[in-house]
């Protein structure tokens, strides 16, 4: 088997059971978004590919908010297949830094790898999937759809927005709709604009039938 194929089946092994918006489909959605995005970057694939593949193989959102589980699975995974160091060491980079943490997180990390994985991952938090998996986490959370009384936090710390129990259609002002102006690269904010606008439509929509206007 190649380094591809042992990857993709690990990363199935270890999310048979993740929640929906967390799974391998989700992996899969953000691997595909990130080749179509190399296709215009000079970069590694190979880097690429494996941070994309591992950059969710354990959420720190399903494991108390550690955020060392995920680049600790991932680096015994690579050292096992092998894989150079400085490769690991550039894919455990990644998975440290592709976060949006309430948006006031500084980056500690930069390359043109990062910035591919980030913008795929991040483009499978908006559009129609972005608002699926907004209201599958939200319902796996057990939160409410919307409450007119609880307004969105725009200045979140980082531990504020790991904490946060506020509801599902906050989460929009509070991250998704941010996403957009956050993209690295040309083909990012192309696919985001469009992903933006459908968001954008679906709110009116939201709030046109809560008010019984539509």
């Amino acid at each position: 088997m190649t380094l591809l194929d042992t990857t993709i089946l690990f990363v199935k092994q270890q999310l048979q059971k993740a929640e929906g918006g967390h799974d391998w489909f989700h992996i899969e959605r953000v691997y595909k978004n990130s080749l179509l995005i190399a296709e215009e970057e000079e970069c590694n694939i190979e880097v690429v590919t494996l941070a994309a593949l591992l950059h969710d193989i354990a959420d720190s959102k399903f494991h108390d908010g550690d955020e060392t589980i995920g680049p600790s699975i991932a680096r015994g995974f690579l050292e096992d297949q092998k894989v150079d160091e400085a490769t690991i060491a550039h894919v455990i980079s990644i998975i440290e830094n592709i976060s949006f943490k309430g948006g006031n997180f500084e980056k500690q990390f930069h390359s043109k790898e990062l910035e591919i994985v980030q913008d795929a991952d991040r483009l499978d938090a908006i559009g129609a999937i972005g608002i699926a998996r907004t209201f599958n986490y939200g319902g796996f959370k057990n939160r409410p759809l919307y409450h007119p009384a609880i307004a969105p936090n725009l200045h979140m710390s980082k531990e504020e927005y790991k904490n946060s129990e506020s509801p599902t259609l906050n989460h929009f002002y509070e991250k998704l709709l941010l996403l957009k102006d956050k993209m690295n690269t040309e083909t990012g904010k192309k696919i985001a604009a469009t992903r933006h606008h459908f968001m954008e439509q679906f709110l009116a929509q939201f709030y046109a039938e809560w008010d019984g206007e539509r």
